[in-house]
């Protein structure tokens, strides 16, 4: 008997560099450490802007993965813009902070803003990195949690 299919979380910020991509991977080693069986994808919303961001993965991101003893062993995708396939194919949206994407859901993929979660992480303007990716980890071991208890 075959394992049943993964659920989809769909984690989102504005250029998938950053935030985003931190809680896709933290999420999919801790999923796959409790057994869960979902996975997570990562998406930006505005990644087809042009944003400043250099190279695939922010520094930052990688940082943060290797200080919790998560190692990249696959060579970093580049940011993807997400589509509204992306956001039909998943089982739960989350965007990093309500303030800043759910403007950019309403006006990209108008009705997807209220079928989404928010959680509430600055980006690097407000917060520094240790600060942001920190609460993002808090945010996905809370998520874990709720998803492993239902």
């Amino acid at each position: 008997m075959t394992e049943p299919k993964p659920r989809r979380v769909l984690f989102l910020c504005s250029g998938n560099y950053y935030r985003s991509r931190f809680a896709e991977i933290l999420f999919n080693r801790l999923a796959s450490q409790s057994g869960l069986n979902w996975e997570a994808t990562s998406c930006g919303l505005v990644v087809d802007i042009p944003n400043g961001n250099v190279g695939p993965i922010s520094p930052h991101t990688v940082d943060a993965l290797i200080a919790r003893a998560i190692l990249l062993t696959e060579e970093h995708r580049l940011p993807i813009q997400v589509t509204a396939e992306d956001l039909a194919n998943a089982d739960l949206i989350i965007a990093v902070k309500e303030g800043e994407h759910r403007p950019m859901l309403t006006r990209r993929f108008p009705g997807w803003e209220d079928k989404a979660i928010y959680w509430q992480v600055h980006d690097l303007d407000l917060a520094n990195a240790d600060e942001a990716l920190t609460a993002i980890e808090q945010y996905v071991r809370e998520l874990i949690q709720h998803l492993s208890e239902r």
